[in-house]
Order: C-alpha cells, then structure tokens, then sequence
C-alpha cells in the first residue's frame, strides 16, 4: 500500500493557480485605481502650452486691441480682461501705455474677484476686507500674499499674457 500511495503524485494545482491569480490581479487593480488619485492631487498640473501666452480678451471672448483700450482708459487704469486659464486678469496702464505686467484679480485669501477701487487707488476684496496697492501688493489682511503676476507683452494691436518668470519686483 505505500508503494502504491508513493506511485499516486499530487495532480497539480492549476485552477488554485489560476484562482490565486485572478484574486490578486483583480485586488492589485482595485489597489491602483484607489491610489491614482492620491497620486495626482498631490503631483502639480503642468503649465503647458509653449509658453507663448494667450491673448487677452474682453468678457464676451473678443482680443482687446491696444489701441482702443489705451483711447478708452485713463492713464493710470486697470482693466479686467480674460487672461491665463480664463482667470480674471487686470491690464495694467501705467503712465498712458500697457505696462510689463498684468495682476491676476483672485484674492489670494479665498479666491474672490478684487475689484479695483479707481477713487481709492487700490484694490478692495468684497469677501474679506483684504486690500492691494495699485501694483497688487497686499497691504491689509487677511490676505496672506500679494496678488498673482502676470507678464504683459504687446504684440502689435494685441496684449498677450503669459506666466511670470523671474522675482517678484514688489518684493523689493
């Protein structure tokens, strides 16, 4: 009898294999696809584009030509225009022509619209009470930065933004 039992070998497992197999796939894909969000929120959404800028636009989506705008403002206004990803994006007039930089118009505290106070010579958030020199800098709470810079380039009748490279001249 154990010479016939040592003859018997285990039949291999094959299905367990394949089972086994089929388990730890389907939890490794469930393991990725619960982890690939966690990855990308906190991997930073690239720029893009080539860095040549957008157009900057009016609220109805037209190219604001220079010309008109610089007939139409006074010389030292900001004028809300559609810029970078759509934000809201003050031109900035400075001594009558369009200066280098533009400032983004959402308030770095909770992400309101500052609308610019022409009388007052500053920006004023409606949310919070957080108030921005001409040039963006924060100078009262509780804003914890400066409103965001934009590079401003004119490019024949049209403005063109695009990301700001380089130290922040407010700093200063």
């Amino acid at each position: 009898m154990t010479e016939a039992m040592s003859n018997l070998e285990a039949p291999p497992m094959s299905r367990r294999v394949l089972l086994n197999a089929l388990l730890s796939g389907s939890v490794g894909v469930v393991v990725v696809g619960a982890l690939y969000p966690v990855v990308k929120y906190f991997i930073p959404p690239s720029a893009g584009g080539t860095g040549e800028g957008v157009i900057a636009q009016d609220a109805l989506g037209r190219p604001i030509r220079v010309s008109e705008l610089l007939a139409t403002h006074a010389a030292t206004d900001r004028v809300l225009a559609q810029g970078l990803k759509g934000d809201p994006t003050y031109i900035v007039i400075d001594n009558g022509a369009v200066a280098n930089y533009g400032l983004n118009a959402v308030c770095t505290h909770l992400g309101c619209v500052v609308p610019w106070n022409a009388g007052e010579n500053l920006f004023k958030c409606p949310c919070h009470g957080s108030q921005y020199a001409a040039n963006g800098k924060v100078i009262r709470g509780p804003a914890p930065r400066s409103l965001e810079l934009v590079s401003v380039t004119v490019d024949g009748d049209n403005i063109r933004f695009s990301p700001w490279q380089g130290p922040d001249f407010r700093e200063a």
